[in-house]
């Protein structure tokens, strides 16, 4: 490692404008203590919550196969897209929440393990992001990032369905839905009267001023970090374009919604282009803790783009109503079957495996400074607060945990519990894991010990 030491602070005060860096052997993380021989082994590990809504089919979260020991060995056709990433994942069964689910109560108390009190708009405590959050205040340039989709249907403006993160019981985090906001909180180049163009031009050049100290892998990830600067830019710019474009045609999005200035009209382009702020977020080291809603907690949002699918997806969740008449939230769509409606709600499921398998994709092409990927230095936990769709009930909640935790996560194994397990003694090893001091959440008062 080179002997000269530098802080992100330091190197770019002058330009008027803050970009954060990804780790590199020379250039220390944002706060001003230098890398030691300890960090760089060991690794910058990150922390990320996917909130997934309107529950699931029930019997279509677990493996196909799996050996004595739980090893996963083959994923069953709704999560077939994660096979590649078997290796990477662990599939924890029998999960719940003791206090709160469903679409208003678990919503706003899946991250605090807590019940909702809808007349006090509480959610009963701080959530778990939070916690981390303000642990690491110090350490990045955003204490963390709070994403979501922009909702859509009848509950898209509900409170409790739309937070998931919370600073106090009675106090939500603001959620981002536009990519461009998220992108200019991470490189932040809102300065005078100087172009954006013109900032981010002369930040990422004075960035690449490093070339001159850092080692040959250091400048090969800062090129290929700059490009991913500029691609996301330009996705951005095309979707700014073409929703523009598209509303003064009159045209729908394939949500059959009228577009939003900025949000991508493809629904596939848009999640993907928030997943890759999240991983820019922590490739960057901008944060280590981020939130992303993949839709509100009682999405309505069309998923007629998918063959042979239609109605909302909300709907699409009482798969048990269908008896040929009008039944969806719409009062247009009906279906012949309950297996057809089922077929088409578990294909919805299965479209949001591709996308968190792209995530994990992502993740592990990027290799961070101590030789592991990005997805080995961090902890992604998927699901969400009902189990079966057409119950709303607390039991079997979907659940899925990724990456290896900075090596303190076994993955590739399916974990069968024999009694309900607490949701929220899982966010308790993840919080320990990320250096939280804390040994009771909400109903939880152990944490998980299934993670090794």
């Amino acid at each position: 490692m080179k002997s000269g030491i530098y802080s992100r602070r330091a190197i770019l005060r002058g330009i008027g404008a803050s970009i954060a860096l990804p780790l590199l052997d020379v250039v220390p993380t944002f706060a001003q203590a230098p890398l030691t021989a300890s960090s760089i082994s060991t690794g910058i590990n990150r922390l990320a919550y996917l909130y997934f809504p309107n529950g699931i089919p029930r019997g279509i979260w677990y493996p196909e196969e799996t050996d004595q020991n739980g090893r996963l060995i083959k994923l069953n056709k709704w999560m077939s897209p994660l096979e590649p990433h078997k290796s990477n994942i662990i599939i924890p069964s029998n999960i719940w929440t003791p206090e709160g689910n469903g679409h208003v109560n678990g919503t706003p108390t899946w991250l605090t393990g807590y019940d909702y009190d809808s007349r006090a708009v509480n959610a009963g405590g701080v959530s778990a992001d939070q916690i981390v959050a303000r642990h690491l205040r110090e350490e990045t340039l955003l204490p963390s990032l709070e994403l979501s989709l922009k909702g859509e249907g009848y509950f898209s403006n509900s409170l409790p369905r739309n937070a998931i993160s919370w600073s106090t019981p009675d106090r939500p985090m603001a959620r981002e839905i536009e990519p461009r906001t998220i992108f200019d909180r991470m490189f932040n180049t809102q300065t005078g009267g100087t172009s954006n163009r013109s900032v981010m031009d002369a930040v990422l050049a004075d960035a690449r001023s490093l070339g001159n100290v850092v080692s040959s892998a250091d400048k090969l990830r800062l090129d290929e970090y700059f490009e991913s600067i500029r691609a996301l830019e330009r996705r951005i710019e095309f979707a700014e374009r073409q929703s523009e474009e598209m509303r003064e045609d009159g045209a729908l999005t394939d949500t059959l919604v009228a577009p939003t200035p900025g949000i991508p009209a493809d629904h596939e382009s848009y999640i993907r282009l928030m997943m890759d702020l999240m991983i820019m977020a922590f490739q960057s080291d901008a944060t280590r803790v981020c939130t992303f809603m993949l839709d509100h907690g009682q999405s309505n949002r069309y998923f007629n783009f998918i063959p042979e699918v239609k109605g909302t997806w909300h709907a699409l969740s009482h798969y048990q109503n269908a008896s040929g008449m009008t039944e969806d939230d719409d009062g247009t769509t009906s279906w012949e079957s309950v297996e057809q409606k089922r077929t088409m709600y578990a294909e919805v499921v299965r479209w949001h495996h591709h996308q968190v398998a792209y995530l994990l994709e992502r993740m592990k092409s990027i290799r961070e400074p101590n030789g592991n990927s990005l997805l080995d230095n961090s902890m992604v936990l998927m699901g969400g607060a009902i189990g079966d769709g057409n119950e709303h009930d607390a039991s079997n909640l979907p659940t899925l945990i990724a990456g290896g935790g900075g090596g303190t996560i076994r993955t590739g194994r399916y974990i069968e519990h024999k009694e309900p397990t607490d949701l929220a003694g899982i966010h308790l090893a993840l919080m320990q894991r990320m250096g939280v001091s804390l040994d009771r959440l909400g109903s939880a008062d152990t944490s998980y010990q299934g993670l090794t």
